[in-house]
């Protein structure tokens, strides 16, 4: 955790105080520091003219926040991509003529650790210093010639429903390049009534995210009406004790995460886990989860659970895409790709940000019948096919300036 974080941890801790509607202009230098509560962080302030991204931060208490960005420049054309906390994306390549202003505005939820005085979500070491558990909302405004002319920030309306996603390494904000995951791009897919709240991390199973408290993190801020959208299965398999396996502990975590969601009269839906990059020599996918996907069907025909089979749509998403073809929804680079890569990437179970965009666009066609209601809120969107993806060659994903080497935990 470096100084800001704990800074702001122990200012938020001794103090209370209310947030209205807040505009900070974007043409000064003010950088963040625990005092003034908003400012430039994290890279250097860009200079007059700069079209290198930059991130900006406002402290705020816990909570959901409707938040507008005025885009564009007086001074030159623009290109803006616009992130918030660990990479969620909000804003794609946003192209504006010189002189023009465009508005876009988005409910972004914010959150710590803490539960209560007495209880906090255990968090492994790699979390401690992530934008999503600190105590500021973070924007970072990048792009192939960012320009973002002020954010006004203010609390968002009870009414806005809050999306709470609880998974593991193929759900999780990834905050480095150039790992990403689906849950991270939903943001972009819904409308300005909509907050989503990504609880998940890499390498948790669903009875970790029990025990490390994160579901009684998101809990605690949920209400009647919200919804959770649940994918586990990938770590849950490694479990080999006693009790355990996918019509055993693995289901009743599932039933206990439902009954849990049910009591607060939020809505559920299961997520069969994300196929890993596995080929037969037909060129067929191969179901390495076991009976884990099954299992979940099964519980959620029971429960009478609405349930996305993500499972089967990455098959055949990667099937479509190809053994070679394939990889290029993976994180596959070879050295040097990134600043310090000393080594080739090959993993076949974490995206990058192509694979990554494209499984959210499975995640929101299952939506459509899993949870319609919900689905009313998408924008951006007409239907998809993952047996027609979009191309490779016109994605264009623009660099977050920090990355790392180290694969996410989980396989």
């Amino acid at each position: 955790m470096n100084i800001r974080h704990i800074i702001s941890s122990l200012l938020l801790s001794v103090s209370v105080f209310t947030v209205s509607a807040e505009t900070y202009m974007l043409d000064n230098q003010t950088r963040y520091d625990s005092v003034k509560g908003y400012g430039y962080d994290r890279i250097p302030t860009p200079a007059a003219g700069s079209v290198d991204p930059y991130y900006y931060s406002v402290r705020v208490p816990d909570g959901n926040y409707k938040v507008t960005f005025d885009l564009g420049s007086d001074k030159r054309a623009a290109n803006t991509t616009v992130r918030a906390e660990s990479r969620r994306l909000l804003v794609e390549n946003l192209p504006t003529k010189k002189g023009e202003s465009v508005k876009k505005t988005f409910i972004i939820n914010k959150r710590n650790p803490r539960i209560s005085d007495k209880e906090r979500v255990t968090l492994k070491p790699r979390e401690k210093s992530k934008l999503n558990w600190d105590d500021v909302l973070t924007f970072e405004i990048n792009g192939s010639a960012p320009a973002c002319r002020s954010i006004t920030v203010e609390p968002a309306d009870t009414s806005v429903t809050t999306v709470y996603l609880c998974g593991n390494s193929t759900v999780v904000d990834q905050e480095y390049e150039p790992w990403a995951s689906w849950g991270q791009m939903l943001p972009r897919f819904f409308d300005d009534q909509v907050a989503v709240a990504n609880y998940a991390e890499s390498g948790e199973s669903a009875l970790n995210f029990i025990n490390a408290k994160r579901l009684k993190r998101a809990l605690r801020d949920a209400r009647p009406g919200d919804w959770f959208f649940v994918e586990f299965g990938h770590n849950d398999q490694k479990i080999k004790r006693s009790g355990s396996g996918a019509y055993y502990s693995f289901m009743t975590n599932l039933k206990t995460i439902m009954d849990e969601v049910k009591k607060k009269g939020a809505n559920i839906v299961f997520v069969t886990p994300t196929r890993r990059r596995v080929f037969d020599s037909y060129g067929s996918t191969v179901n390495t989860h076991e009976d884990y996907p099954d299992a979940m069907r099964w519980i959620a025909a029971k429960e009478n659970v609405p349930l996305i089979e993500l499972n089967g749509m990455t098959a055949r998403l990667y099937e479509t895409l190809g053994v070679e073809g394939s990889k290029k929804a993976f994180a596959h680079y070879p050295m040097g790709s990134f600043p310090g890569q000393e080594q080739a990437l090959e993993d076949n179970t974490h995206f990058n940000p192509y694979g990554a965009y494209q499984i959210s666009k499975c995640v929101i066609e299952g939506m459509r019948t899993a949870a319609p209601g919900l689905f009313m809120h998408i924008v951006d969107f007409d239907s998809y096919d993952p047996s027609r993806p979009d191309s490779v060659g016109d994605f264009y994903w623009a660099p977050a300036p920090f990355c790392e080497n180290e694969k996410p935990e989980g396989n």
